[in-house]
């Protein structure tokens, strides 16, 4: 198993600078991560620090509320599209969900399936606020929307991805759909009992920490902040 390749290598947050991104990309390159995860800002700085790599760009869209218009979920995606993402991960509206306002929820997922022109979607559920019923509904709505992954958590909020919900996740959704876990994954024994469970990706800010215990290797550990 390449753990690398499950590894979204995230830098989110109101506070991220330019040079958070360099060395996000740089590690990302090293350790042949599947993507960076980056606020939109960044994605364009992202694209062009990876050019010459096979790591892909993610960028968010909705975050990290996902109480946002339909419009504008759908103006951001276009814009990540146009700035060189590869990936969007969308956070649905955690109120019209609780609110059983279902045709809201798939439709804001839809418009933002519709806007990527074929770019991989992820949808954000925020489990932490979720019922165990509003679970199998955000990915049963998320499956209806043809997006390609459902994802716990922004990391913002309350609570972050746990075993049992990756599990829950990966039985709604079947054996074939994108199921990652973000929030909290910090450790080499967090990422493969969320692979056990059922994740096909791991969103974390600390993807070395992850790979370098699994491969034995301490060398760049000490330079590096988790």
């Amino acid at each position: 198993m390449q753990l690398n390749k499950f590894i979204d290598h995230t830098k989110l947050g109101p506070s991220v600078v330019e040079a958070d991104i360099i060395k996000l990309c740089e590690e990302a390159k090293m350790y042949d991560f599947m993507s960076v995860c980056v606020n939109p800002n960044y994605v364009k700085l992202a694209k062009s620090l990876l050019k010459d790599s096979t790591v892909l760009v993610c960028t968010v869209v909705g975050f990290p509320s996902g109480a946002h218009s339909l419009e504008a979920k759908a103006f951001e995606t276009k814009q990540a599209v146009l700035d060189g993402a590869d990936e969007i991960d969308m956070v649905i509206s955690v109120g019209n969900l609780k609110d059983r306002k279902y045709d809201l929820v798939l439709h804001d997922i839809q418009s933002v399936v519709q806007s990527a022109s074929g770019k991989l979607v992820k949808v954000i559920l925020e489990t932490c606020l979720l019922t165990h019923d509003e679970k199998i509904k955000g990915c049963e709505l998320s499956v209806k929307a043809k997006a390609d992954f459902v994802k716990t958590s922004t990391g913002f909020s309350t609570g972050g991805a746990t075993v049992e919900d990756i599990a829950l996740m990966r039985k709604t959704v079947g054996p074939n759909y994108g199921v990652k876990a973000s929030g909290g994954v910090r450790s080499y024994d967090d990422a493969i009992a969320m692979i056990q469970a059922g994740a096909t990706r791991i969103g974390a800010s600390s993807g070395i920490k992850i790979v370098t215990h699994q491969q034995g290797d301490k060398t760049h550990e000490s330079n590096t902040t988790y």
